[in-house]
């Protein structure tokens, strides 16, 4: 070869490795650039701090600005004025839910900063939704699962921003505050939607009907070596096939998929008043909390409870694992779940019996891998007494009984429907927001109903999140003719929210309306009488009634306090006379037994 030919395609070959290396510098930059535009403040911090909501609210926008599968929509006010933000990521980019579920897809729905405090999924879902964007070869199951992501639930408790509330917890520097702008505890409202959160968020909910559902926690209490616990519905309560599969894969499955990654998890630590290493008690997830109202409507639901004495690093870590696990559950087992839900919905339409309270069974129980410290007590540097401390120098690694089976307790047979006079419009409303089916009384009529009287109950002195609750309710149940109006709404119980009617209608349940306080009106007599007049009225009744005269009598016998009472004597009379006020202590909400 001429060596004048052998220079050239040297100086060329030379030349087109300096180009190479040059452009794939440049692609490097570029990556580099665009990689840093999605950096959160809890990556440029060095996993120390959380962003702000706006700031959290302007990262959203920014992926779905420059992402065509991200949307994020405005939905209804917050107690703070502002809205509640959905975030959706649908890798085919159609964002209507109809369309995604006719086509197969599986909705997973994650809910953060129900306390503001507890930042952990804030950090981690923004995270995954940035990975998920940036590389969508890496997560093949959003092939067949659509995300969605509320990125603050209580706003005002995220702009209430401190950094002392958290008094426990080891990081982030700065957090919002547990009580919403109303100062709520959000994560009690479920069932009595007593915030514009909690409405806003039933609406979303319903709009998804998620088959899959996380809500964001960071834990309280005891101090054990594990970063992430779960918290979740008792099997006994989603019950059959969906229980079933609850316990036996879906957890099973999450348990492994943390421990591959580096986190070890375990139930949720319910330990308060007791250390952990002698056992402890599943919590129990009653409507009021996001999990037990997501069973209602047949959702599985778990909330992670990252351990507050852990780094906020590896909390954020932590639950990044377990969203990015239930994506991978929710995927291999989709069409399982699926058809789970849909049987389930169907077999609630035509279940007999429902219970209305649980209790734990201290006899039965799990036995668990636990890994705690040893707890020890030492003398207070305040008091002097002893007090509680646990030895991290000390690893424990036991055994202990995980007390995780509850059974009814209250257990009613469902009427064919309930009534309720249309004056109760503030339950009718909830009724509604819950997706349940009822239709108005076209005429005036008069129906033989099961009417339910209050025969005593307890109520606290001091009131837990915006109400007394009604304790120990004692009921008697009667049979009458009822008159009702035209307008009054007819709730048929045939239908896949049975659940949620029977549990928020029925007044012994864990977490009725009429616990919750919405019927305390009828619990106050609003006519009465004067002692001196009703006398001479009362004294005609028993005159014309020897049943009544004989009632009293074997009262004063049984009673030794009533029978030295006149005044109780006559309250007794009026209580027995047609001059009572119907309406006192009956409940409004009335059951239809004949089909």
């Amino acid at each position: 070869m001429h060596i004048d030919s052998l220079i050239s395609k040297i100086v060329f070959m030379q030349f087109f490795i300096s180009m190479q290396k040059s452009l794939l510098s440049l692609l490097l930059l570029i990556s580099s650039v665009s990689f840093a535009q999605y950096e959160t403040r809890f990556e440029k911090s060095g996993g120390k701090e959380t962003p702000t909501y706006d700031e959290g609210i302007a990262y959203y926008k920014l992926l779905a600005k420059n992402f065509s599968q991200i949307q994020i929509t405005e939905k209804g006010l917050t107690d703070s004025g502002k809205p509640l933000s959905l975030v959706l990521y649908s890798k085919n980019k159609i964002f209507d839910i109809k369309k995604l579920k006719a086509q197969g897809k599986a909705v997973y729905f994650i809910n953060n900063a129900i306390h503001p405090g507890e930042p952990d999924g804030v950090d981690a879902s923004m995270l995954l939704l940035r990975d998920i964007a940036m590389h969508p070869e890496k997560f093949p199951e959003l092939d067949s699962i659509v995300l969605a992501i509320i990125p603050f639930y209580n706003i005002g408790g995220a702009l209430n921003r401190n950094s002392t509330t958290r008094t426990n917890q080891d990081g982030p520097v700065e957090y919002g505050f547990r009580g919403n702008a109303r100062h709520y505890d959000l994560n009690r409202d479920f069932i009595k939607n007593d915030t514009r959160n909690a409405r806003s968020f039933a609406a979303i909910f319903h709009e998804l009907d998620p088959d899959l559902f996380a809500d964001t926690h960071v834990s309280n209490g005891a101090d054990y070596q594990y970063v992430m616990t779960l918290d979740y519905a008792q099997q006994d309560k989603l019950g059959g096939s969906l229980g079933k599969f609850h316990k036996e894969t879906f957890l099973p499955f999450m348990y492994q998929f943390l421990k591959e990654a580096g986190f070890e998890a375990t139930p949720y630590v319910n330990s308060f008043g007791q250390t952990p290493d002698k056992g402890f008690t599943q919590f129990p997830d009653w409507p009021r909390y996001s999990t037990g109202y997501a069973a209602l409507f047949h959702t599985i639901g778990v909330m992670t409870e990252t351990h507050m004495l852990k780094s906020y690093d590896k909390r954020v870590k932590a639950t990044y694992v377990y969203l990015h696990g239930n994506l991978k559950v929710l995927a291999k087992y989709r069409k399982q779940i699926l058809q789970m839900r849909k049987d389930t919905k169907e077999a609630v339409k035509t279940q007999e019996e429902f219970a209305i309270t649980w209790q734990n069974n201290k006899a039965k129980f799990t036995e668990i891998d636990f890994k705690g410290y040893q707890p020890e007590y030492i003398p207070s540097k305040i008091s002097g007494k002893d007090r509680l401390y646990y030895n991290r120098s000390k690893p424990l690694n036991v055994k202990v009984p995980f007390y995780d089976t509850y059974e009814p307790l209250d257990v009613v047979s469902k009427p064919t429907a309930y009534i309720i006079p249309q004056g109760w419009f503030n339950v009718i409303e909830l009724l509604k927001l819950n997706q349940v089916q009822m239709k108005q009384i076209e005429k005036d009529e008069e129906r033989e109903v099961e009417v339910y009287y209050i025969q005593s109950y307890d109520a606290p002195k001091t009131p837990y999140e915006g109400h007394y609750w009604h304790m120990n309710t004692e009921l008697r149940t009667e049979k009458k003719k009822v008159k009702f109006s035209k307008g009054d709404w007819y709730i048929p119980v045939n239908q896949w929210t049975n659940r949620y009617i029977v549990e928020t209608l029925e007044p012994k349940a864990v977490d009725s309306f009429f616990k919750w306080n919405f019927f305390d009106s009828i619990l106050q007599a609003k006519e009465g009488y004067s002692s001196y007049v009703f006398e001479d009225l009362a004294a005609d009744l028993l005159g014309k009634s020897p049943e009544l005269r004989q009632k009293l009598e074997e009262k004063k016998k049984v009673d030794e306090a009533f029978a030295k009472s006149g005044e109780a004597q006559l309250r007794f009379m009026y209580e027995n006379s047609p001059h009572r006020e119907k309406e006192y202590m009956r409940y409004p909400v009335f059951r239809v037994m004949v089909k």
